[in-house]
């Protein structure tokens, strides 16, 4: 037994006997609990009692508890087959996955516990750095748009709004404007013009870059736009403060 390692690596040293007992006994436990049992039976029920209490409800609570802890099972063993692939281990020791492209990202800024690089769809993939800058361009500068939008929000609920008037033409005053998307109907049309002109400035006033050039993002740093709000001579605090922006755009 100390010869068959764990994990997946143990699929290549089980001889073909050991495989046959192991398919054997799957194929009894589904062929002795008969192929109508899901019609006429108890949903588990195999004749045997191992969670059951004379109470009706903490039998409940047991059963439960199983259902809850057998679908965490199913995704545990799946996630950690998938570790057990990559690394080798099915603890998933990020150290061993030496071939991994993401390395090539793991001390950018915005790697932060507890989910270190984090990219599910695999974007960054490729390993394609271009890419990856243009990416967090576009992360960063919608962070900032989605962090003051909030605060539009949640300020005009707390501290109240500007007094006089947003448009003295239309008789508008500040008051008069409703918090949240019942705004978008009372904004005089020359108002959306002046949002949308301040927004092409910011666009256009930056660096130029196109969507389908990444070349475009070779001399440029992620967010620098020439004015600094978030610096610092201490570059562990300045990369502490850098990190936090990232975090709190998420």
């Amino acid at each position: 037994f100390a010869d068959v390692p764990n994990g997946l690596a143990a699929i290549s040293k089980v001889p073909a006997m050991g495989w046959a007992q192991v398919v054997a006994y799957a194929g009894f436990c589904e062929l002795s609990a008969g192929s109508d049992d899901w019609k006429t039976g108890t949903p588990g029920d195999y004749g045997f009692k191992v969670l059951t209490s004379s109470d009706p409800a903490e039998k409940t609570k047991k059963l439960s508890a199983e259902l809850a802890n057998g679908r965490l099972a199913m995704m545990a063993i799946i996630g950690m087959f998938f570790q057990d692939g990559l690394t080798g281990s099915a603890w998933g020791d990020w150290s061993l996955y030496t071939d991994s492209p993401l390395r090539a990202f793991e001390n950018e800024l915005g790697v932060q516990e507890p989910v270190g690089f984090w990219d599910p769809v695999g974007f960054t993939a490729d390993g394609d750095l271009l890419a990856f800058k243009r990416r967090r361009c576009v992360e960063l500068k919608h962070g900032r748009i989605s962090m003051l939008a909030t605060m539009g929000y949640i300020t005009p609920e707390i501290t109240g709004k500007f007094p006089g008037y947003l448009s003295p033409s239309a008789d508008l005053k500040f008051q008069d404007i409703p918090n949240g998307l019942a705004a978008v109907s009372k904004i005089p049309a020359l108002g959306w013009v002046q949002m949308v002109a301040y927004a092409g400035y910011c666009e256009l006033s930056g660096p130029t870059t196109r969507a389908a050039n990444t070349s475009d993002y070779s001399d440029i740093t992620p967010g620098d736009y020439g004015f600094k709000v978030l610096t610092s001579d201490d570059p562990v605090e300045l990369t502490k403060k850098l990190n936090a922006e990232i975090a709190n755009g998420r």
